[in-house]
Order: structure tokens, then C-alpha cells, then sequence
């Protein structure tokens, strides 16, 4: 695992403790998580990939509210971390985790209605 890799899963659970624990803002539901973050060589940007349990409003509402307390997380971020230089934070919906448990409950279905068939 190199540097980058280690600032990149350090920065993940420091951002989802923020998330989770200092940002007050009613549009981030409980159920918003940190799925990765993805740091530059040159640690002047981060992608943050966020999964939002909820309908669409929900989770348009938890980005907006992300993308706004953006300044507010990266001050948090060079607080907590010991970096040369804090990175510009751009957060993007990761849908990865609600694909897969659609994918597994049409598995489960199709497990279903062969054992019914046979």
C-alpha cells in the first residue's frame, strides 16, 4: 500500500466521522456513508464517493447539503490530518451498494421461482 493509498483510506474514515458526527444539516440522513476517497498524486483534490440510503429527493438533498458543507469538511480534514496541503473535495453519489443489493434480491427471486418450478 503506497502514501497515496494510506492518505486515501485515512481521509475516507476521517470524512465519514465528520459526516456522521459534525455536520448538523437535516438534508444528510443517518444513513450516508463514505464508500471510498480517491486523493491525487499531488493531494490538491479528492473525489469522495458517498452512498445515500433513500428515494432520489433524499439523496439529491444529501449532495447538495455535501457539496455546501464542502469548506466546512476540508477545515475539518486539515484540523485532523497532518498534510503538506489539504485537497479541494468533490463529492459524488455512489449508487454501487443499492445496484448490488438490487442485483442479490433478483438472484434471491430467481433462486425462488426455480426451487417452485421443480
Amino acid at each position: 500500500m503506497d502514501r497515496i493509498d494510506r492518505i486515501s483510506s485515512e481521509m475516507q474514515k476521517v470524512i465519514s466521522n465528520i459526516i456522521r458526527e459534525e455536520i448538523k444539516d437535516p438534508r444528510v440522513p443517518l444513513m450516508t456513508s463514505v464508500v471510498s476517497a480517491n486523493v491525487t498524486k499531488d493531494l490538491k483534490y479528492a473525489k469522495i464517493y458517498v452512498s445515500v440510503l433513500g428515494d432520489e429527493a433524499t439523496k439529491k438533498g444529501a449532495m447538495v447539503a455535501l457539496k455546501n458543507s464542502a469548506g466546512f469538511i476540508r477545515r475539518q480534514i486539515a484540523a485532523t490530518m497532518n498534510l503538506r496541503c489539504t485537497p479541494e473535495l468533490t463529492f459524488v453519489l455512489d449508487e454501487s451498494i443499492e445496484r448490488g443489493s438490487y442485483i442479490s434480491s433478483l438472484i434471491d427471486k430467481a433462486i425462488n421461482d426455480d426451487k417452485k418450478n421443480n
